[in-house]
């Protein structure tokens, strides 16, 4: 799966806005925009968002166990 697929799969699961995620994950309020218009993230930049859906993931795990 793309990170750009990834993201969008967030995106619906989490109803959190496209620019939120960009400033929480990259920094970068366009990211997600960006995405959609065809941008093509970096090894490193593609890593901070991998690193930051994990993350997000293992918050959201730990909230459904309380």
């Amino acid at each position: 799966m793309t990170v750009h697929r990834k993201i969008e799969k967030f995106l619906r699961a989490t109803r959190m806005p496209p620019t939120k995620f960009g400033r929480l994950a990259v920094r970068d309020p366009r990211f997600v925009l960006d995405l959609r218009l065809g941008r093509e993230p970096g090894p490193q930049i593609t890593a901070r968002v991998e690193a930051f859906l994990a993350e997000q993931k293992r918050i959201r795990q730990q909230e459904s166990v309380r």
